[in-house]
């Protein structure tokens, strides 16, 4: 059985979700938790899977645009207008609504390639060895409801 870590990251954002029938249509915010599991046959050679600052190092900055940003689906009739109001703090789902299983597919997707890239970085201070997967990404959108994706 393979060891496995996870390290949490927290973001505050704001979705809506045209597509719902309730007050979810409305701009509303969580507290998201993110939480990143990994893991491996062994362990390296500091008997680790791998450090944790790698995660933060390879996707912190990445995951901080989603922070204090709004998510909308393309296809909201409010999407234009938030979008020339609010730059960059409006993130696009292409005729999708950004909901909690969406995200957390959106986050494994780009959590794959990035730490792919981290990895052939031959000069890292934290190297991340081949044979190290992403397991799964669980997106906290309240203190009692998650969604997870994972392959």
């Amino acid at each position: 059985m393979p060891y496995r870590i996870c390290k949490t990251l927290d973001i505050e954002n704001g979705h809506m979700l045209s597509k719902h029938p309730d007050k979810c249509q409305f701009p509303h915010g969580h507290t998201r938790k993110v939480e990143f599991v990994i893991e491996a046959d062994d362990l390296d050679a500091n008997d680790m899977v791998c450090d944790f600052k790698i995660i933060k190092t390879a996707l912190g900055e990445w995951l901080d645009s989603f922070d204090h940003a709004m998510c909308m689906n393309t296809a909201d009739p409010a999407y234009a207008e938030f979008k020339a109001r609010y730059g960059d703090r409006v993130i696009g789902f292409e005729n999708q609504d950004p909901t909690t299983e969406v995200l957390a597919k959106t986050i494994f997707d780009h959590a794959r390639s990035a730490l792919a890239g981290y990895a052939a970085q031959p000069d890292a201070r934290y190297p991340l060895r081949a044979g190290v997967r992403l397991v799964s990404i669980r997106v906290w959108e309240t203190a009692t409801s998650w969604a997870e994706y994972s392959l």
